[in-house]
């Protein structure tokens, strides 16, 4: 299967110098209560809008990934988000990673997108977009 990813490395200037998966899905469950909270304000629902998954863990991929699965089958397939690390010039750089299979849609793309921003603003990392550009989220002066 041939993944399009997307990677949010760690860096120095980040709030944290790696996560775990646990991590991720509480942000992922802020950013849902964030968006109901908007929704209730204006009186409809964002949220669903906002975040038009569900988060599955499948076995296979405990404590490492998990799959967050269109509800609307027609807009949305589905995102894999996982945790990981590789060593870099001797040191470990830890990263998660967003991928998108070959049945993605745009629409999952575009959220994607939205939700790697969200994260890498919130941990105050380096982002490596699907086309390969980088957006630095993390104080770069010393």
């Amino acid at each position: 299967m041939k993944l399009q990813s997307a990677y949010i490395y760690f860096v120095d200037g980040s709030t944290a110098a790696s996560v775990s998966i646990d991590d991720v899905k509480a942000k992922f469950t802020r950013y849902v209560d964030m968006t109901s909270k908007t929704g209730k304000q204006l009186g409809w629902t964002y949220a669903d809008a906002a975040f038009p998954y569900t988060l599955e863990e499948r076995l296979e991929g405990k404590d490492s990934w998990f799959l967050l699965k269109g509800k609307d089958p027609n807009m949305y397939k589905a995102i894999v988000v996982g945790v990981g690390s590789k060593n870099e010039n001797g040191s470990e750089k830890h990263y998660i990673q967003v991928s998108l299979p070959e049945s993605a849609t745009h629409g999952d793309k575009n959220k994607a997108n939205e939700y790697c921003r969200y994260l890498a603003r919130d941990y105050k990392a380096e982002l490596h977009l699907f086309n390969k550009r980088i957006q630095y989220f993390q104080p770069r002066k010393p």
